[in-house]
């Protein structure tokens, strides 16, 4: 499916319309605590981490650069 600036401008524009409408967001999650909050983004962080360390890139693709204070 090709979509157009035009088409994708439409689209973004009229679903945001349509959620409101059909009173999807009267039945959106309850706020959560801020702790919560704070604990779900620490368990992100290290899961992300943790991937990050499976992951094996060759020094030859990094690039080459300084720092300069």
């Amino acid at each position: 499916m090709k979509l157009t600036r035009r088409n994708l401008a439409t689209l973004l524009a009229t679903v945001p319309a349509t959620v409101l409408a059909s009173g999807a967001a009267a039945t959106a999650q309850p706020p959560t605590a801020p702790a919560d909050d704070l604990k779900a983004a620490r368990d992100r962080m290290q899961q992300n981490a943790a991937a990050l360390d499976k992951a094996s890139i060759p020094v030859a693709t990094e690039p080459a650069f300084q720092f300069k204070v």
